[in-house]
């Protein structure tokens, strides 16, 4: 607000049309940090998202290199000054943070932070989320806080705008999940009424040539090839409706959007801590694309109902033109070797099969009590 009334007004306009373009959350939560940090010229600014475990759904940074924020290591708890802003909803400005009775320390990569601000995010008498700023860029006389009371009121009113932004944007995703299912569940139906009825005259064609070969050959065989000609019509429909059921969101976000989407549903629907990284990867194969996103829906399954894992990483790297995906756990692990004797696969052959039938490979590698990891590579295109 130092830079005067009408500097001051249009950079919180910016901020504020910037948080209301976005409708992924994702991507609402970076803006919001983003603006946050830049109007009230701070070093760090970070903006958490509480799940239901004494943890954060989400934890968004600015000013943190992503070197630095992969070293800081795991997200934090919801304890010290953190937990003070989501359970007494009220903003917290101080000198040092450091200092305050409820510092608790930070990991060893952790960038140093002194003078701070934080105020609670909150939709009605929920609270959402909580946004902070630290080490504010002016003089700071010993003891002081950068930031003053003109800085709280203005970090009021993006908190404010932010809890518009991300409701708005938890509703967005709500509604593209069940437009998602409703299409499902169409295709579904018209899959069975179209399949069953080209299979039900298949059957009821292959019965009456087996009661025709032996006493008129001649139309035996026109039967049979009617029951070809069937079968190649009921092939086609089947090819059309796998074609038609490619996940929606993949074409419309691609693939590292989705599998980031997936992964934070299942983050917070699960008790275990889901995590998702992309590193460089490009746009591949729409098949290579599906594949790939089929094996992580499977493993990923496996990892959160059977294996009894607490954290579950998913990475999808650029190799090549092509690209690797990895699912680790820290679960029970099993023995592959035993798995298969067992007559058991865990999807592992559907797997296989999905990364084979589109020039790809899988490898799993696991034993009990090691956890498990699923690499498949693609070649891209």
């Amino acid at each position: 607000m130092s830079q005067g009334p009408r500097s001051g007004l249009a950079a919180v306009s910016t901020a504020l049309l910037a948080m209301s373009r976005h409708l992924e959350v994702r991507d609402v939560l970076k803006t919001i940090v983003a603006s946050a940090r830049e109007l009230l010229d701070a070093q760090y600014a970070a903006l958490g998202v509480p799940d239901d475990h004494g943890g954060f759904a989400q934890f968004v940074v600015d000013g943190v290199s992503d070197d630095q924020w992969k070293r800081i290591g795991p997200l934090p708890r919801q304890h010290g000054v953190l937990a003070a802003m989501l359970r007494e909803a009220k903003p917290q400005r101080l000198a040092d943070v450091r200092t305050d009775a409820r510092f608790g320390g930070w990991p060893s990569a952790h960038p140093d932070l002194a003078d701070f601000l934080g105020l609670p995010i909150r939709d009605g008498d929920e609270v959402i989320g909580a946004l902070f700023l630290a080490n504010k860029n002016c003089p700071k006389p010993e003891g002081t806080c950068g930031f003053d009371a003109d800085d709280e009121e203005l970090l009021a009113i993006l908190a404010q705008h932010a809890a518009i932004a991300l409701t708005n944007a938890r509703l967005y995703e709500r509604s593209r999940e069940l437009t998602i299912a409703e299409e499902r569940s169409r295709l579904a139906h018209e899959l069975h009424d179209a399949v069953s009825q080209k299979l039900f005259s298949l059957r009821l064609t292959a019965q009456a040539a087996a009661t025709l070969v032996d006493r008129d050959p001649a139309r035996a065989k026109g039967e049979l090839q009617q029951v070809a000609a069937l079968a190649a019509e009921a092939t086609d429909e089947l090819r059309a409706a796998v074609v038609e059921l490619r996940p929606a969101a993949l074409d419309e976000d691609g693939l590292v959007a989705t599998l980031r989407t997936q992964v934070h549903v299942l983050d917070r629907a699960h008790t275990a801590r889901v995590t998702f990284t992309a590193q460089g990867v490009r746009a591949l194969p729409a098949a290579q694309e599906e594949a790939l996103l089929r094996v992580a829906q499977e493993a990923l399954h496996n990892a959160l109902r059977h294996s009894g894992a607490e954290r579950v990483g998913v990475t999808l790297s650029r190799r090549g033109s092509g690209a690797v995906l990895r699912i680790t756990d820290d679960g029970g692990g099993f023995d592959p070797r035993a798995i298969r004797r067992a007559g058991r696969h865990l999807g592992l052959v559907s797997m296989r099969d999905r990364a084979g039938g589109v020039g790809g490979t899988l490898t799993v590698e696991s034993a009990p009590g090691k956890g498990t990891t699923i690499e498949m590579e693609v070649p891209g295109g």
